[in-house]
Formats: C-alpha cells, structure tokens, sequence
C-alpha cells in the first residue's frame, strides 16, 4: 500500500511506496489523465501525480530543498518557455480552479500539445508567441503574483526582468532556470551562474535563494522577488 504524506509546501504530497521509494505529487486534477510518462497513484479515493525531477526543473528544485514556493491556490503565474505541459499541468494541480496560469511557448509543435492540456485544465490559458516580446500578449496576460521562466535562450536575464517590468505585481515572485550551456558552452557554468545573479542585482531585483539542481547538473534555479518603490 502507497503511504501518502503532506510536504511543507501547499498542495504538495510525498507518496510512500512499498519498495521503500518516495515519490513528489500533486493531486490529479484531471483524473485518469496523463500529461507525459508520470505515473498515477490512487490513496484514499484520491488520485496523485508523480511529479518528476528529471522531467521538470521546478520538481527537481523542490527535491534539492527550495526554500521558497509561492505556488498555492487561486494565484496567477505567467510561465515563460511552458513547452508542451510538464511542469505546467503540475503548477495547474497546485493553484486549483482559481488560479490562471498563462503559458507562453514559442514552438507550434510544442503549443499544440499544451493546447490539447488546456483544453481539460481551465486555469490553463496557452500563448504562442516569442517571450522576447512581452508587448505582443500583454493584452491576454493581467497582472500576476509570479513569473517563471525557463527559455534556453542567451540573454534570458534580459527577457525575464522584461516580463518582469510589465506583469509582476509589487511584491510578487519570480523564477529563472539558469542552463549553463544554453547561455555559454565555452564557459564553466559556475562563472555563468555568478554572472546572471550579477545582472539580476543590476536591474534592482532582490535575489531570496539560489538551488542548483541535482538533476540537471548544468542548471540554478534562482528565487528572486520584485520590489518597487
């Protein structure tokens, strides 16, 4: 029999399984539905979703001790680089009916199959469109209470702190998952991570933690949160 256990963080399960193997989940909110290869747990009349480390950069920082997770019901997210609905459809779990996510993603391939995702999860609004660009869907996206963005691009400092400047509420937290090699291949990530905590600081933004991801061993996972005077 499967034990299931509370994490700390809201809407976040431990399933205990008989070989002696923990799992990190979120409760199904589309039961006897798949997003990609996780698996389905039914406990106490409740269907579960193993939520993969090496399938998603956010449950691989959950499970490298993240220390801070503003996800929780009825918040909105703009998710930057939303691919075809990993960690997507977890983060929709998460915030519940309430909540919005808008998902941005700038491959059609990988938007129809997020589509196809948001067509049974609500709170899933999808965006085809370039995240360089925040001026061509800010009149879909309202205000939010985080931004994560996960763009294999060069200059994502850059694109975050300009999604950054137009959608986050005051007070309000976002993410950056740093790929090393995504940015710099001649470079030891090391020296790229450091020089993106740099820029974040240049453009006045308050780090609050940093995780690098046992699971991707070329990424961090930064925590940072807006302040405006």
């Amino acid at each position: 029999m499967v034990e299931l256990k509370k994490h700390n963080f809201e809407n976040l399960f431990w399933l205990h399984f008989p070989d002696g193997k923990v799992r990190l989940a979120t409760k199904n909110s589309d039961p006897g539905k798949k997003v990609y290869t996780e698996r389905l747990v039914n406990v106490d009349e409740n269907e579960y979703r193993t939520f993969d480390p090496y399938k998603s950069k956010l449950a691989a920082a959950i499970r490298s001790d993240l220390q801070t997770f503003p996800f929780k019901e009825g918040v909105k997210v703009l998710y930057l680089g939303a691919a075809s609905g990993t960690t997507v459809s977890h983060v929709s779990d998460i915030i519940g009916d309430n909540g919005e996510i808008y998902a941005v993603e700038f491959s059609p391939r990988s938007l129809r199959d997020l589509v196809t995702v948001a067509e049974r999860r609500k709170n899933i609004i999808p965006i085809l469109a370039d995240a360089r660009y925040p001026e061509n869907y800010s009149f879909t996206v309202p205000q939010v209470d985080i931004v994560f963005e996960d763009v294999a691009q060069p200059f994502q400092t850059e694109i975050l702190w300009l999604n950054v400047q137009t959608f986050l509420k005051k007070g309000g937290v976002f993410f950056i998952a740093v790929k090393a090699r995504s940015i710099d291949v001649t470079t030891s990530p090391k020296i790229i991570f450091e020089r993106v905590k740099k820029e974040i600081l240049e453009y006045g933004l308050e780090t609050v933690s940093y995780t690098h991801l046992r699971a991707h061993e070329t990424s961090l996972h930064l925590v940072c949160r807006l302040l405006l005077e």
